[in-house]
């Protein structure tokens, strides 16, 4: 196969790089969905790194020269996105989300979760009054409790995770946002370590909930990620039951509960016909995130007595 015209480029301009990069992306057979959702954003996230650019701030002229050291950079990572199938924040080493950026590499996910557009609201309709304490579970890198914590600037936060290598990321994120007085790291199984005499006006989690099947299928650009963020047994919910299960004895008297468990919601809906839930809907994409209530929970064990 003849060489692509992106590898045979000695100088051009950066909206050329943007150009040939996308063309490049677009005749491999990628999938996209760690931040963006089509080879031309992903070339010019991929290319402006390079060059030393960031991809959110604006940028006047595309018509800029790239050095040589920013064009070998550029066709390395290009390489690297075709040929391993690596997601691009993995390559680049960042990632935003809720409109601030965090360090991402594969000691956990990388951050996509719609729950950055209920962050973004402030939680309304279902959070009426200002929380004072939240608790992520499962928090990965931890860029929904630091969102969370951005939002909510007088609550306490507790990020509580599994995985010791997640937890150093959050850790990272934790002092790059400069909120070590306000988000507290717990190594957690589930709430098997967070302190029980804890309760929380917001518990929000994106845990690991794809199914076996799912599992089977992921493409390649998923299996750069966590395995132990993502599978979640036969049916996608093994860790949503257990967060399910204890939330109540978490939670304020009026505390909240908002999970996202993406494409296991028909299985929650089938396992959980006696809690009342509401599935969000979002205007910037994504599915699959539920939002029950203390007194929701309550009802339910009640009518299981």
């Amino acid at each position: 196969m003849a060489q692509h015209a992106l590898f045979q480029i000695q100088q051009c301009s950066l909206a050329r790089l943007i150009d040939a990069g996308a063309s490049y992306l677009e005749q491999s057979d990628l999938v996209y969905g760690h931040g963006t959702d089509n080879p031309g954003d992903e070339s010019a996230w991929l290319a402006l790194e390079a060059c030393g650019l960031s991809p959110v701030e604006p940028l006047d002229d595309y018509e800029i020269p790239v050095n040589r050291g920013h064009l070998a950079r550029a066709k390395c990572w290009y390489r690297r996105r075709v040929e391993q199938r690596e997601p691009v924040a993995y390559i680049v080493g960042r990632a935003w989300f809720a409109g601030l950026e965090f360090a991402a590499d594969k000691r956990a996910l990388i951050p996509r979760s719609p729950i950055a557009e209920l962050i973004l609201d402030g939680y309304e309709p279902w959070i009426t009054e200002p929380p004072s304490t939240i608790l992520d579970l499962c928090c990965g890198g931890g860029c929904i409790a630091i969102a969370s914590a951005i939002a909510y600037p007088q609550a306490h936060v507790h990020a509580s995770d599994l995985s010791d290598d997640a937890l150093q990321l959050a850790l990272l994120n934790v002092q790059k946002h400069g909120l070590e007085d306000r988000v507290e790291l717990i190594k957690s199984d589930v709430f098997a370590d967070v302190p029980s005499a804890h309760q929380y006006d917001l518990i929000v989690s994106n845990p690991p909930y794809v199914d076996r099947q799912d599992m089977q299928d992921l493409p390649g650009e998923y299996r750069h990620e966590p395995q132990l963020g993502l599978t979640a047994g036969s049916d996608g919910l093994d860790i949503v039951k257990r967060i399910i299960d204890g939330a109540a004895g978490r939670l304020t008297e009026n505390g909240v509960l908002i999970v996202e468990v993406g494409n296991s919601q028909p299985a929650v809906e089938d396992h959980y016909r006696e809690l009342d839930m509401v599935w969000t809907e979002f205007e910037m994409g994504g599915a699959g995130v539920f939002v029950t209530t203390a007194n929701a929970l309550k009802e339910m064990t009640r009518s299981q007595s």
